[in-house]
């Protein structure tokens, strides 16, 4: 069972209070200082340093912005792993999945599922509500981002689902002896960490639904598969996408992308039908090619107490 797999290492609380330090230092102290300090030199003479994405974006240029602000995942993949092998002496195998080894069909067949419906689903929008977008394509920005979104949206997303539904949700189980409660809070925390997107104060806080939404299905992936293979390929396939295929000016990823999004930001039921369909249906799929069953103990039930190997 993936939770139990903190078993396998040393997993007093203290060690997830100091290992949660080292995380946040490793990625939001240490990994932003080289988009902070680039932005304080590209600020001399200006008078005053942007705060905010549009800002930030528009001193560095797209690409450039793009680039530091994933640079500091990069800091915080480095800090999660770091963590699990020096503090908790716990393999990295052991925080990815229960399998013997990482399953990279499983981690493939999420990412380009995820990213072909993704695709047709960007496209048919932009057939039928053609006014809402221009064609922003422009080739030399685009080949740039292309290469920062194959080598770090994946580094980010990553960061995202070992810090969340690897280290957070095993440290959480082990701790309360559920699966249901880990769920539940790293669903909660993964949307929380999003309310300084760009979306939430042109959308309102409505546009939660769909963060927290994300990581419960997220979360779900997780137990119900027993590791992180799945979660990593969608989540990955998810960003690069959006990240490639449109922007606007009021959202978190803005970059040099094939379309441009020129409509007025709402919150619609597009924002819903992803919680409320789409991620149901994708739980069907993968139930039904990877054979999950027993559903209310892999979600709801109490873990089983193992002894540390170490």
């Amino acid at each position: 069972m993936y939770i139990e797999q903190a078993y396998k290492g040393f997993h007093e609380g203290w060690r997830y209070v100091v290992g949660i330090m080292i995380i946040f230092l490793g990625w939001q102290v240490v990994g932003m200082l080289p988009l902070v300090g680039t932005l304080i030199v590209k600020s001399i003479g200006t008078g005053s340093m942007p705060g905010d994405i549009t800002g930030m974006s528009a001193l560095l240029g797209t690409n450039l912005f793009l680039f530091l602000m994933l640079l500091s995942f990069a800091f915080g993949l480095l800090a999660t792993l770091l963590t699990a092998k020096l503090v908790h002496r716990q393999k990295i195998i052991h925080l990815t999945t229960s399998r013997k080894k990482v399953d990279w069909k499983r981690i493939s067949f999420a990412f380009f599922l995820w990213a072909i419906i993704s695709i047709v689903m960007v496209g048919a929008d932009i057939v039928f509500s053609p006014e809402d977008y221009i064609f922003n394509f422009k080739l030399e920005p685009f080949l740039y981002l292309l290469v920062i979104g194959a080598l770090l949206i994946p580094v980010q997303t990553s960061c995202e689902e070992y810090l969340m539904r690897g280290y957070l949700m095993q440290g959480i189980g082990i701790m309360v002896k559920n699966r249901w409660l880990p769920l539940l809070i790293t669903s909660l925390i993964f949307g929380l960490l999003h309310l300084g997107n760009p979306e939430v104060e042109k959308l309102g806080y409505g546009i939660m639904v769909y963060y927290i939404g994300t990581g419960l299905f997220l979360g779900i992936l997780t137990l119900m598969d027993e590791g992180l293979e799945l979660s990593l390929g969608f989540h990955a396939a998810n960003n690069l996408t959006t990240a490639l295929l449109v922007t606007a000016d009021w959202t978190a990823f803005q970059t040099d992308s094939l379309y441009r999004d020129i409509s007025q930001p709402e919150l619609g039921w597009d924002v819903f039908i992803p919680v409320l369909v789409i991620y149901p249906t994708l739980l069907y799929i993968f139930s039904k090619k990877y054979g999950w069953k027993n559903w209310k103990e892999r979600l709801l039930g109490n873990i089983h107490i193992e002894k540390s190997i170490n």
